[in-house]
């Protein structure tokens, strides 16, 4: 099985030893992403919101770079600080999706890469 690197500039540039997605047999596999804005490579994050947004955001670009959308996702997988604030995240990410929702968990952590509120990481296949 051949194994393609997806690299886009659309997304925030992986802040160690990964890449931004792998795809493998049909199947892309999305390093979680964090609320980095791409074009200035600084945080988003006045508010968890804003915060879920760009990593949607982010992860749109990841999918549109490996000729996938949302429509494409199977599984996801939500990290949170504070599982009091999911019902925030879960309205955000939400916005994303039409019709077939993808299989999820959502798992609360003590802490993120630069001290962010969430991250979100994918699977993704072609249909």
């Amino acid at each position: 099985m051949e194994k393609k690197i997806i690299n886009t500039p659309a997304a925030p540039a992986p802040i160690g030893p990964y890449n931004q997605a792998i795809q493998a047999g049909g199947i892309l596999y999305i390093s979680g992403q964090i609320c980095i804005n791409p074009a200035t490579n600084e945080l988003k994050n006045g508010s968890l919101q804003e915060e879920a947004h760009q990593a949607m955001r982010n992860l749109d670009a990841i999918l549109q770079a490996a000729g996938m959308s949302f429509e494409n996702v199977v599984k996801t997988t939500i990290f949170l600080t504070d599982m009091k604030r999911f019902s925030e995240v879960n309205e955000v990410y939400g916005q994303y999706f039409k019709g077939d929702f993808p299989a999820r968990e959502t798992v609360e952590v003590s802490a993120l890469p630069k001290f962010v509120n969430v991250e979100i990481s994918m699977i993704a296949m072609n249909s």
